[in-house]
């Protein structure tokens, strides 16, 4: 009988992943660490060096001990580009594509030319980078807290912009006196902290385990903090017919509907994300 085929790398590592992610997790897991980390779209037929085969161990220990793929091998993908992630920010996730996609949309209905557009919380930079790169016209700002997250952000806008044509700054939104000064915006786009404490059993582990709390979770007595403190904030800072975006908790989309409406703003819409949740608000501050 002719001798079984020796079990390949990429064959190995999703069988030791399945016990922890389950077969089509780890098989995903696993075409990830060899595209990225090993540069083959092959991976059942790659076959590794020495170096590389001390590198995909390391990477095997950590992903068992349960660290996302994206820590792990330092970069996720978002919109088609490539950015650094590291735990000092959120792992970019398909939600707040569509997100992207629906300020690009909005944009193009605009006669706007270089629009003045502000993120909140800008984490890994993923938002206002990609956003940037789609329509290179924008006047790019941005807003973070964690000084890690801003020098990550600041490296990826560097990377994938190609050169310096924005203004990051260390700033909390919820203490004015720490914001910078900015200009006029026609666009302010956040995705906030927003997941109360109450829901913290709803969080996957390895999320709860590796990514920033800060970027995560509001205290119970004020879930909506950071939408009525952005939203009297984009009260001030919109021009009128200027557009405020979010991403939000699908557990209370409509009570983020509402506030915007009381505050005033119009066309108050709510989208759904591509599984069905309630995610993203938009409004638009009225002209004068």
């Amino acid at each position: 009988m002719p001798a079984h085929a020796p079990i390949t790398a990429f064959d190995q590592l999703v069988l030791d992943l399945t016990p922890r992610y389950g077969p089509g997790e780890a098989r995903s897991i696993a075409r990830i660490v060899f595209e990225d980390a090993f540069d083959t779209r092959r991976p059942s037929e790659k076959q590794l060096s020495a170096t590389e085969n001390i590198r995909l161990e390391d990477i095997r220990r950590r992903l068992l001990l349960g660290e996302p793929v994206q820590y792990v091998l330092g970069e996720a993908d978002f919109f088609g580009l490539k950015f650094a992630v590291n735990p000092a920010v959120l792992i970019p996730r398909q939600e707040t594509e569509e997100l992207v996609a629906w300020v690009l949309e909005w944009l193009k209905t605009q006669n706007i030319h270089a629009p003045a557009l502000l993120d909140i919380g800008l984490g890994s930079g993923c938002i206002a980078v990609t956003l940037k790169r789609k329509r290179r016209d924008i006047r790019l700002f941005g807003l973070e807290k964690s000084p890690d997250a801003l020098a990550l952000a600041t490296e990826n806008a560097r990377r994938i912009l190609g050169d310096d044509d924005f203004m990051f700054a260390e700033g909390d939104i919820l203490e004015p006196g720490s914001l910078p000064a900015l200009p006029p915006l026609q666009v302010i786009v956040s995705n906030p902290p927003y997941i109360p404490q109450h829901e913290r059993m709803h969080v996957p582990e390895h999320v709860l385990a590796h990514e920033p709390a800060l970027a995560l979770f509001v205290e119970d007595n004020d879930p909506l903090i950071f939408y009525r403190v952005i939203g009297v904030f984009a009260l001030e800072k919109l021009q009128p017919g200027g557009a405020l975006f979010f991403e939000c908790n699908a557990f209370n989309a409509n009570e983020v509907v509402s506030l915007l409406v009381r505050l005033g703003f119009s066309d108050v819409a709510l989208r759904k994300d591509l599984a069905g949740a309630d995610r993203m608000v938009f409004g638009c501050l009225p002209a004068r």
